[in-house]
């Protein structure tokens, strides 16, 4: 086996981690593998004989490319959207391939990704890469020109925001599916009172329509203001498709085989605390239905 052939070997072990890795960072699984691809480019053309550790080599190169790709979307961005809603990864209820499931390890649950959206680029990689992967604060602060007292600041400031909006879900699936089921059960039949039974009384609802339909772009939150909006899903149920979104109970809706919307839910103590809605066309026509075919 030549030298090229063994680094490549080498490098497709490390691949599942550094895309867990980047799509943590970016919330686009065709960025994180634009990003991985990235820095395969950097290790063919880099002399790595001296380096010990291949894998912390490769996750500290895809986390400065992360980086450098969140500071550019943020100049790209004339003004903020008021949601982004992530790319979400769909898989059938009967579970997720293994390759979705290294992406998923850790539960990272859409209402996760929508809020790592609102940190800053150094305090979602310091976030990420400590608390996700356990990689220490002196070895992170150079990737972002920071002491390692100020980047341990930065993560404690992004693990106190990720867990005040996005708390962990519940772990059964079949109960978070019980829970879902009874939301759209109750949209269906126009049950006001079956709504806010359901949902926590500090739910939110988040909703990116994308610029093609700025009007379905909102955050809104509290259960009688969450049902209410509710109610009008209850004309989607015919077209509502059991999926798991990012690993949680969700659907797809789509009529005649066209995406319409993504839901994912955060469910816990038998209460939805998260509806995370991706409804923008252009995003949604990129999406892999066909996953749920099988």
């Amino acid at each position: 086996m030549d030298e090229r052939a063994g680094l490549a070997e080498r490098f497709e072990e490390h691949r599942p981690h550094l895309r867990a890795v980047a799509y943590r960072m970016l919330g686009s699984v065709s960025e994180a593998d634009d990003a991985v691809q990235d820095a395969w480019i950097r290790l063919s053309r880099a002399d790595t004989a001296g380096v010990e550790n291949l894998g912390g080599w490769l996750t500290t190169v895809v986390a400065r490319v992360c980086l450098n790709m969140l500071r550019s979307r943020e100049h790209r961005r004339e003004e903020p959207l008021e949601v982004y809603v992530p790319d979400p990864i769909i898989s059938p209820e009967s579970g997720a391939d293994p390759e979705q499931e290294m992406l998923l390890a850790d539960s990272v649950g859409l209402a996760l990704l929508v809020v790592l959206e609102t940190l800053s680029p150094a305090e979602r990689l310091a976030f990420v890469l400590h608390d996700m992967f356990a990689v220490p604060f002196d070895e992170i602060a150079p990737m972002i020109e920071r002491s390692p007292a100020a980047t341990r600041q930065l993560a404690s400031r992004a693990r106190r925001r990720v867990q005040g909006q996005a708390p962990a879900p519940e772990p059964d699936l079949t109960r978070q599916r019980e829970v879902v089921d009874a939301f759209f059960a109750a949209a269906r039949d126009g049950d006001f009172d079956g709504l806010v039974a359901v949902l926590d009384p500090d739910v939110v609802l988040r909703s990116d329509g994308g610029l093609a339909r700025p009007r379905q772009t909102v955050v809104i939150s509290g259960a009688r203001t969450v049902a209410g909006q509710a109610i009008t899903f209850g004309q989607l149920s015919p077209f509502a498709r059991p999926a798991l979104i990012n690993g949680a109970a969700g659907v797809v809706v789509a009529a005649d085989g066209r995406p319409l919307s993504v839901m994912g839910f955060t469910v816990a103590d038998g209460k939805i605390l998260a509806i995370d809605v991706l409804a923008d066309p252009e995003r949604l026509h990129k999406l892999d239905l066909t996953v749920l075919d099988h």
